[in-house]
């Protein structure tokens, strides 16, 4: 009975703190995101203040369910009604032409938003009893690693967020799925990949998923809608990123040691043979794609607390999340470079 009044009281707090403008660390299916009123524009610039978050970079608002859909979204087609209803609660995105509802702070001063309803228990109940949409990127500061946990995001923002729910490690790991209705509904985009894949979007809704590059560089024409988590270097640690054929690994370990000397540690699945790194700097990841998902964050900041100049890592298979976890750990290695 006291753990059923500690998560009403913590539930109760995290909704009085959000309706007051104030900043929650809430947990979801994806990674931990901070979750303030979507409503509320002095609120949310004081959340991109926090994270450091450039203004132009546009946020997902979180509803607690697609009935919710018709007050952010203008125009909501037959193709996000049946993505909704199929994969919702769940980590994917739609975005649509917004209404006055979206306020241009969330959406970048784009004629679009993004929307999605989380699947994690904790994250629907405060949503519902909040009754309204949340602005909730993740709890972090703007480019660097996504939390996984409630005390990643402690480590990140400390007392600059007013209460973090603990829901436990998030059950994916890495951010939604994306899908672009807003340009072409007849023709569906994948802006950001995730856990919902395009094949199955595809079966969905009969037709071919195109995976587009919604933020390649500086200079993206304005027409092209931006998403959260598109741009070339993101996801990143303070170690420099490396990706490496398992093959590969002892040789480029070797060169690590030769000067300037750099600290290596290796993120590999079981077998793979770097004998140049030590023991303690082996970081051991799952060889199954989704496993490894779970896991990602988690394991670069491992990196960062064993004080690496460089993390080679073994990518995982392109199968499952292994698209996403690749397209992660190409945007942290572009993030830094090792000197």
């Amino acid at each position: 009975m006291a753990a059923m009044d500690t998560k009403s009281t913590a539930l109760d707090r995290a909704v009085a703190i959000l309706r007051r403008g104030g900043l929650v660390g809430l947990p979801t299916e994806t990674v931990y995101g901070l979750a303030v009123d979507a409503s509320n524009e002095v609120a949310v610039r004081r959340m991109f203040a926090v994270k450091g978050r450039p203004a132009s970079h546009p946020v997902i608002v979180h509803l607690a369910g697609p009935e919710q859909l018709g007050e952010w979204g203008r125009v909501v087609p037959a193709a996000a009604v049946l993505l909704a209803e199929t994969f919702w609660p769940g980590p994917l995105t739609l975005v649509l032409k917004r209404t006055g509802k979206a306020l241009d702070v969330v959406t970048g001063g784009q004629d679009t938003v993004a929307v999605r309803v989380p699947s994690h228990p904790l994250a629907l109940e405060v949503l519902r009893a909040f009754g309204g949409g949340l602005a909730a990127p993740s709890a972090n500061r703007f480019g660097q690693v996504s939390p996984t946990t409630a005390q990643h995001v402690r480590d990140d923002l400390g007392a600059e967020v007013d209460l973090v729910l603990d829901g436990g490690p998030c059950t994916v790991g890495v951010e939604s799925t994306i899908v672009d209705l807003a340009t072409d509904p007849d023709q569906p985009r994948i802006l950001r990949t995730g856990a919902v894949l395009g094949s199955e979007i595809g079966r969905v809704l009969g037709v071919p998923v195109a995976v587009a590059v919604a933020e390649p560089d500086p200079g993206t024409p304005p027409e092209e809608i931006r998403v959260p988590g598109a741009l070339e270097a993101h996801y990143s640690p303070r170690a420099g990123v490396v990706l490496v054929a398992a093959e590969e690994a002892a040789a480029r370990a070797e060169e690590l040691t030769r000067p300037p000397v750099r600290r290596a540690v290796l993120i590999a699945p079981a077998g793979v043979e770097a004998p140049a790194i030590e023991p303690h700097l082996r970081l051991e990841s799952p060889a199954e794609p989704d496993a490894f998902a779970r896991v990602l964050y988690a394991l670069l900041r491992e990196a960062d607390a064993r004080a690496a100049d460089v993390a080679l890592v073994v990518p995982p298979p392109e199968s499952g999340l292994g698209a996403a976890v690749r397209d992660r750990l190409r945007r942290a290695a572009r993030g830094r470079h090792p000197a």
